[in-house]
């Protein structure tokens, strides 16, 4: 059973998917809720503030399911096709996540102002991650590098260099910029054959768990 804090973030989700976010009422997530407005204050502090949970939210379900998909048993290469052709399909189907990732916010989406500097901090630890600052599209894409390089490269004896761990990282950059870049403008043969020819043997000549894990 989901907590008043998550049933408040997916009333406050489902009421984003019918109107703007300057039409949402507290009162309103507060009742599709089954809680009180005061419930809904003392978790959030303001309706900034549950804008912010909900972006923050948004931002840590992407990069589970980046975690997840990189847990595979599959091929290196594989792995970040699936990572890149699952990006575009959370970002289309999802315009928050499309805004955070891509930098694009339309007017019917949450634009939370960051939390005042001298705020009192929110006694809720939840809060207090989310009012602390939300990721940048550069901030996702350095966190969805950095595991994907991480995932592939678990270590082997004697390391690696630090050209190839370059290489690595590179690679892993180019798989989710090249997933971005067809959440802007999709390509006609998809986008697992354009991460594939980008990354697909440059990868597995770099990575020495190119056939699992």
């Amino acid at each position: 059973m989901p907590t008043a804090r998550e049933s408040l973030l997916n009333a406050a989700l489902v009421a984003l998917g019918e109107l703007p976010w300057s039409a949402v009422r507290m009162v309103d997530v507060a009742s599709a809720a089954g809680v009180s407005r005061q419930t809904l204050y003392n978790e959030f502090g303001s309706k900034d503030g549950l804008a912010r949970a909900l972006v923050r939210r948004e931002a840590d379900t992407y990069l589970h399911g980046v975690e997840r998909l990189l847990a595979e048993r599959t091929g290196a290469a594989e792995r970040l096709v699936a990572v890149a052709e699952w990006t575009v399909g959370e970002a289309r189907a999802k315009p928050l996540l499309r805004a955070l990732l891509t930098g694009c916010w339309s007017e019917r989406l949450p634009a939370p102002r960051p939390a005042r500097r001298g705020a009192v901090l929110s006694g809720v630890p939840a809060q207090r991650r989310a009012d602390a600052g939300l990721p940048s599209p550069v901030d996702l894409v350095a966190a969805v590098r950095d595991r994907s390089a991480a995932a592939l490269d678990p270590g082997r004896p004697g390391g690696r260099t630090r050209e190839e761990a370059a290489e690595l990282a590179y690679r892993c950059e180019l798989a989710v910029r090249l997933a971005l870049s067809c959440v802007v403008a999709p390509v006609g043969g998809g986008t697992p054959a354009l991460v594939r020819a980008a990354v697909g043997g440059a990868v597995s000549a770099t990575s020495p768990t190119a056939g699992g894990r």
